[in-house]
């Protein structure tokens, strides 16, 4: 990976960087705030637990000045075929902005440079579950595209994916398998 993905992103007085583990109380916090309840937040802190699915690399906090204003998590999944071929992929879920920070960009930057980072590792796709009229704006598209599907009845508008390389989904096309702490 190249230094780029570790570098801070600073735009008006926000800097989006790795997760440290003195963030973890704070971003349940986040979360909680953001939410309205702990269900995000209890999801993230059984993630970290899963080697397989985290990346350490891919838990991003927004900071203004010490304060940590929002948190984006994406994990590794697999979306596998009817042949039983699996293709690694990543979920993006969650991502929140504490409330006093929401509609400032800070969720959009938290995105982008998640994006940014997951191509840097080689990860060549990502899916999100998530409202249709926003995810679009980061190059998601219905999962349906690609012959992509949620393990679980959703509105095909809001099972998204995207392609963080040229031809990233070419060949690709099954059924979502998450890591069981989403269960």
């Amino acid at each position: 990976m190249t230094s780029q993905a570790y570098q801070r992103i600073e735009m008006n007085h926000i800097t989006i960087r790795k997760e440290q583990l003195e963030d973890r109380q704070a971003v349940y916090t986040v979360h909680r705030l953001a939410f309205g309840q702990d269900e995000e937040a209890i999801l993230v802190d059984r993630l970290r637990e899963n080697k397989q699915a985290f990346i350490p690399d891919l838990s991003l906090v927004a900071t203004f000045g010490q304060e940590i204003t929002g948190h984006i998590l994406f994990t590794e999944i697999r979306i596998v075929n009817g042949n039983g071929e699996e293709f690694a992929s990543l979920a993006l879920a969650p991502v929140s902005v504490a409330p006093g920070f929401q509609r400032k960009g800070i969720g959009s930057m938290l995105i982008r440079h998640g994006l940014e980072v997951a191509g840097q590792l080689g990860y060549q796709s990502a899916v999100v579950l998530g409202h249709a009229t926003y995810y679009p704006r980061f190059g998601f598209r219905p999962a349906k595209t690609w012959d992509i599907k949620a393990p679980f009845n959703v509105p095909d508008d809001a099972f998204m994916a995207t392609e963080l390389v040229k031809d990233g989904l070419s060949g690709v096309s099954g059924t979502v398998r998450y890591p069981d702490e989403f269960g």
